[in-house]
């Protein structure tokens, strides 16, 4: 359905891709994978015609429809969500809006002489409509937006008066009420919440068409495709079947490509020694000549690319208290709405408790309490002896300034710490080299992420409150910071729609539920085999 023949494209100084090729068909769902920077948001573009490729060409089947999900939804207001969702809907949308205007011209008496033309239109227009499922189109789109985490109220409000991630829902839930016969989807799992991340889930699975996507969600990504394309260093190389099949696949070329080079250099010592050794002797000269032609002949195996893994120790934290954070009788309300009515919860040292619970069940409302940023109406909330806490909260990206560097925000939290310390943690968070001269307003969201927990972590605090820690962090930061937490000896409190993070730092659930906190004893993938759901709004 799409072919990427030969292309080749320079971004300024960069060459990202150079005489790649790879095909998108019919029935397969791809995952795009590579490093920040290599390349994936560019494809997209090539694909929808926004860009252009330097040299080769990009090849689309006429007549496929297709819908392109990315992270800049553009302007919206003034509609309803519904109506936003349904204008999106291709053909039909059209057809809808000539079927109100025909309406109109029937009841319109200035224009009673045209009415057998009218009324032959109308009837066309409308048998196109039903046609194309037109009558369904509204329940289709309140199907999907309800699935997607929206109320009754926000589907039919304002869509210019939501924030910007349910924004990105709305364009999101366009491309899928359209179905086009081939989706791009550029980070689709971004701002979803659990509940709405395996209702998509769940909806890709059944979708016909051809999808090609990039996520920052392993589990996400592995449930999904069925082939895996990767953007290295200028090429695309495809692997067939799942994520973890890829990695596996992976890391297996790389240890064969890795013995081949050191095979082939053992070979070449040899051959230049044996080159070296007799070059003067004129009895030895053909021997040498023919030696040095096949030397030169040789097709050199490169050794596999190094990726960057980085790994990041944690310094020991100091030694809590048995309790950590104690809440009694807690009640919590916003206006009208109650979040807390009477709530208890102790949290004990070394726990790690991950707080699920639907959109609105007091998720960061609980974090904010234990934290001390909100206060209850009713009861206490106690903090235990010797806790340090560290808290990182979505709006603490809001508050680096914008007019200092990587390295001089580091330097003004920690103006104790030497320079090569404070590089080596800035490396460890993924700026290295001239990346800690950025200034804070430059940096993306990944990066303003990084960058706080770097604070957060160097000087490691023994309470860790985390709020959807991973929203904008890559695959490999996402491990890295896994592996750096795995090994933290502290005590963890923190929200997360990320699967793969949830089961590996969780020993205990916190369930909040409209008749308070359930809690499990275990971690997320044992309340997933005791429950039978991935996540407290599906169940079954």
């Amino acid at each position: 359905m799409i072919r990427l023949d030969s292309i080749s494209k320079q971004n300024g100084q960069q060459l990202l891709f150079i005489e790649a090729s790879a095909a998108l068909q019919k029935g397969e769902r791809i995952g795009l994978v590579g490093p920040n920077g290599a390349g994936k948001s560019t494809l997209f573009r090539m694909i929808t015609g926004r860009d252009e490729p330097d040299e080769g060409q990009v090849l689309v089947d006429r007549g496929i429809s297709i819908g392109f999900f990315s992270q800049d939804v553009g302007e919206m207001s003034g509609r309803s969500a519904v109506s936003e969702v349904m204008d999106g809907a291709g053909n039909v949308s059209e057809v809808a809006a000539e079927l109100q205007e025909l309406e109109a011209a029937l009841a319109d008496p200035d224009r009673a002489d045209e009415m057998e033309q009218i009324l032959e239109r109308f009837g066309e227009v409308q048998a196109r409509f039903e046609e194309l499922g037109g009558y369904a189109l509204e329940s289709k789109a309140r199907e999907v937006l309800d699935g997607l985490g929206f109320s009754q109220e926000m589907m039919d409000g304002d869509v210019g008066a939501l924030s910007g991630g349910w924004k990105m829902r709305v364009a999101l839930a366009r491309i899928l009420l359209m179905r086009p016969d081939v989706m791009l989807l550029d980070e689709p799992s971004n701002h979803l919440d659990l509940e709405s991340l395996i209702w998509l889930e769940q909806f890709l699975t059944g979708y016909d068409g051809a999808l090609l996507m990039t996520s920052h969600d392993r589990e996400f990504m592995n449930r999904i495709i069925n082939k895996v394309i990767e953007i290295d260093g200028g090429t695309l190389t495809s692997f067939a079947g799942d994520y973890e099949f890829y990695e596996a696949q992976r890391a297996m070329n790389e240890q064969q490509q890795q013995a081949q080079f050191e095979r082939q250099q053992a070979m070449l010592a040899k051959e230049i020694k044996f080159i070296e050794r007799f070059k003067a002797r004129a009895s030895h000269a053909a021997q040498v000549q023919s030696r040095v032609k096949k030397l030169e002949k040789i097709d050199r195996v490169e050794p596999p690319r190094r990726r960057q893994t980085v790994t990041f120790d944690f310094p020991p934290a100091p030694r809590s208290g048995d309790d950590v954070v104690n809440l009694r009788g807690v009640h919590k309300r916003y206006g009208s709405k109650v979040i807390y009515d009477g709530l208890d919860l102790l949290v004990r040292r070394r726990e790690r408790c991950c707080v699920l619970g639907v959109n609105g069940a007091g998720k960061s409302t609980l974090l904010k309490l234990v934290t001390g940023t909100t206060t209850p109406d009713e009861g206490s909330v106690a903090v235990g002896g010797s806790v340090k806490m560290g808290y990182f909260a979505q709006h603490a990206m809001e508050l680096l300034d914008p007019e200092r560097s990587v390295f001089q925000s580091l330097e003004d939290t920690f103006p104790q710490a030497g320079q090569g310390s404070l590089r080596a943690l800035a490396g460890c968070f993924g700026f290295s080299g001239d990346d800690v001269e950025k200034k804070c307003r430059v940096l993306s969201g990944g990066e303003k992420a990084r960058l706080v927990m770097a604070r957060m972590l160097y000087d490691p605090p023994n309470f860790l409150v985390l709020d959807e820690p991973t929203n904008h962090l890559d695959m490999a930061t996402k491990e890295m910071l896994i592996t750096a937490l795995a090994g933290y000896e502290g005590t963890m409190l923190f929200v997360s729609h990320d699967r793969h993070f949830l089961a590996a730092l969780s020993n205990r659930v916190l369930e909040l539920t409209t008749e308070g906190i359930h809690q499990y004893d275990g971690g997320y993938t044992e309340y997933v085999a005791r429950t039978g759901h991935e996540a407290p709004g599906l169940h079954g």
